[in-house]
């Protein structure tokens, strides 16, 4: 199909002004370019069907910026096997009008903050922000801050508790929001379990939470600290865990465990606590059952040297340390005997869940209160 005599003359004239980047309203059949100097725009005239016309004008960007007028996925692909995903391919993308192009821009390794700004413009959603703000120079930049707030605002609008998660992590990392923002999250966090998987995740040593250190923390503190100095990851751990930070991040985590709404926010929980404490678990997710865990812990804590360091200096450690081991090493293989496969959420999920929440939840009282 070709495109009306009008349509072409105004689309040549915009692409001689050199656009940025390229975007249509498909629901008012409106294509608009971000210029140098602002934004232009030009309202299409179908000729035939509407879909089939809109395919005709992004062919006819694809033929002028790709060379191609099968343009994306055909060139995409291929640069993805050659490893050719470079910033002027990535500006190529931008041309064409089509909001999966931008999202392989979104998603390209090491995008920089001028790529990104044109992208967000090409294509404001939920998951282009979420794949923006996973690049550190975006995250610490001007955008970085639109992009969080944008997810906020969105927040109520998400409907999956997983996308709720990644959009709070996202926005809650170091950098996009000051202080009082990232408090009033915390705040409504406290209606939505989703919300404080997110900030588990990406704030783990930050928590907007009032939580005050264990009676206990002062005394670990001068005893370990020798320890600490010496790097010992059992004494810097210990440390924080009888923190201030450290008994938010447990009071959290177990605010998560008592009503979490599916199987998605268990899992990224149990995901978030094994990462918040893998300096003692560098070998990574052993994917244990919950009795083989307590094994390990128990065998573990005996004889390993560094742990054996610190509980020489305070006897009453080592049910800490067994439980700090624990927690390090949950994952799906906790979920696994218990789930069996299920797709139950809610109250049923959770009733499944409570021969792995019952002890979770007494590991979880021994570091909060100190016992041994």
């Amino acid at each position: 199909m070709e495109l009306s005599s009008e349509d072409a003359l105004r689309l040549n004239v915009m692409l001689a002004n050199r656009p940025l980047a390229i975007r249509i309203h498909e629901s008012s059949m409106t294509l608009y370019g971000l210029l140098e100097t602002g934004e232009a725009s030009i309202r299409l005239n179908p000729v035939a069907n509407p879909d089939r016309y809109l395919l005709a004008v992004r062919s006819f960007l694809s033929e002028k910026a790709l060379g191609n007028p099968g343009g994306y996925p055909l060139y995409l692909q291929r640069w993805t096997r050659q490893g050719q995903m470079r910033e002027q391919s990535l500006e190529q993308l931008l041309m064409l009008g089509d909001p999966t192009a931008v999202f392989a821009v979104v998603c390209a390794e090491g995008i920089g903050p001028e790529i990104a700004r044109r992208a967000w413009w090409a294509s404001q959603e939920p998951e282009n922000a979420r794949r923006l703000l996973q690049t550190r120079s975006i995250a610490h930049s001007p955008l970085g801050t639109e992009l969080a707030r944008f997810l906020v605002e969105y927040l109520p609008f998400e409907t999956e508790p997983e996308q709720m998660i990644h959009s709070v992590a996202m926005a809650v990392q170091p950098g996009p929001l000051d202080q009082e923002q990232r408090r009033a999250l915390w705040a409504k966090a406290a209606r939505k379990t989703p919300y404080l998987v997110g900030f588990l995740l990406s704030a783990p040593d930050s928590l907007p939470a009032e939580s005050a250190p264990r009676p206990d923390h002062v005394a670990i503190s001068a005893a370990l600290a020798g320890l600490r100095e010496a790097g010992n990851p059992w004494a810097e751990t210990l440390t924080a865990a009888s923190s201030s930070q450290g008994q938010a991040f447990l009071d959290t985590f177990r605010q998560v465990m008592v009503k979490p709404p599916n199987q998605d926010v268990v899992a990224l929980a149990l995901d978030a606590v094994r990462a918040h404490l893998s300096r003692v678990r560098p070998e990574g997710d052993p994917d244990l059952d919950y009795p083989a865990l307590v094994a390990e812990a128990a065998e573990y804590t005996a004889r390993d040297r560094r742990a054996c360091e610190c509980v020489d200096l305070m006897p009453g450690l080592r049910g800490q340390i067994e439980s700090l081991r624990i927690l390090s090493g949950l994952g799906y293989g906790v979920l696994r005997p218990v789930l069996r496969d299920s797709t139950a959420i809610g109250s049923l999920m959770r009733k499944k869940l409570q021969p792995l929440t019952a002890p979770l939840h007494t590991c979880i009282d021994r570091l909060t209160r100190g016992t041994a």
